[in-house]
């Protein structure tokens, strides 16, 4: 009999059930308070610069804009370099997405990656008349001192790149030994460069680089030849 009662009582190591959903509510609550606050913050870090036309913004004047305090700043937040890489990452996720539902319009693998690689040289330009410092000041100088986070910043970019070279490949449409994920990061390089080399190399009688110019160039060293 005192086996048998000792089997309906739970071990002390086993934790009710009420108290694993009440600790689950719990965290899912504060994991939204947080991603709210973070949301702020990033806002109110692109207001200031956007209207500055710089990222030479203090993290007092995003904490300000934003109407939280300081040291809920610090609580998700290093400082302003993570804050900057926050939005770059942010950014570049977005153009990810945009790239993505452009290339998604045709059930050409081929057709996928030239509307891929030609929006993206165009977002790459640089425009004189749009404020981007995150792009302009930030990045450059994030490439020379930190390129691991440059590399985790461009992961989406280059997860969809590729996606799109992968589905190339089981379509029959790549030369015989191009390695996809690799063929992806150096188009994605290649493409990205010459956007912004070529936009700010200031040589008024240098016919520009097109979008046209510089999908033909990559394909070449990809697409088989039909």
């Amino acid at each position: 009999m005192a086996q048998k009662t000792s089997e309906l009582v739970s071990t002390p190591s086993e934790e009710p059930t009420w108290r694993q959903r009440a600790i689950e509510r719990s965290t899912q609550a504060a994991t939204r308070r947080a991603e709210q606050r973070v949301g702020r913050f990033l806002d109110a870090a692109q207001t200031v610069m956007t209207e500055r036309g710089t990222t030479g913004f203090t993290v007092q004047e995003v904490v300000e804009r934003s109407r939280q305090s300081l040291r809920s700043f610090y609580q998700h937040f290093d400082g302003k370099h993570e804050l900057l890489l926050a939005l770059l990452e942010d950014a570049l996720g977005r153009t990810a997405e945009q790239i993505r539902a452009a290339a998604s319009g045709t059930s050409d693998p081929l057709d996928r990656l030239r509307i891929a690689v030609r929006l993206l040289f165009e977002l790459s330009l640089p425009d004189p008349s749009a404020k981007r410092p995150l792009f302009t000041d930030f990045a450059p100088k994030l490439l020379a001192s930190h390129p691991a986070e440059v590399k985790v910043a461009h992961a989406p970019l280059l997860a969809l790149f590729t996606e799109l070279m992968v589905e190339a490949e089981e379509a029959g449409r790549l030369r015989a030994g191009v390695r996809p994920r690799r063929m992806a990061a150096l188009t994605m390089q290649t493409v990205m460069f010459n956007a912004q080399a070529d936009g700010d190399s200031g040589d008024q009688h240098t016919r520009p680089v097109t979008a046209d110019e510089i999908w033909a160039f990559c394909s070449q060293g990809f697409a088989r030849a039909d």
